[in-house]
């Protein structure tokens, strides 16, 4: 079983950057595809990013050119650089881990919420 918990949430301006952390806990880390999702008010949680064990990368037509997501698993944490941020960035964040295949979610973050003002 895997905890996961986000940090680094807030409230900032047009144009402006904010790292997301998310630490895990319970588990061997090295061994999940991490991922962060999103959800504003009103819509359907979206992928945002998605970094698989060995580092391949793949991100939302949305944010590609301003989100990185990157993980460090010695630390057991996957973050997600944001920069160049626009007002409909805003939503919660969740971090997610999914099995090696990619296809089974084992746990979701309680969420962070980024809010962005034009």
């Amino acid at each position: 079983q895997v905890q996961l918990a986000e940090s680094g949430g807030g409230l900032v301006q047009a144009g402006g950057s904010l790292r997301l952390s998310c630490a895990a806990s319970g588990s061997i880390f090295s061994n999940f595809v991490m991922g962060w999702y999103r959800q504003a008010p009103g819509k359907q949680r979206e992928l945002v990013a998605l970094i698989s064990t060995s580092g391949y990368t793949n991100y939302a037509d949305s944010v590609k050119g301003r989100f990185t997501i990157s993980r460090d698993n010695a630390k057991n944490t996957v973050y997600l650089q944001m920069n160049s941020l626009k007002p409909e960035d805003t939503a919660v964040y969740y971090c997610n881990a999914k099995d090696v295949s990619a296809t089974i979610t084992v746990a979701w973050g309680q969420g962070t919420q980024v809010t962005v003002s034009s």
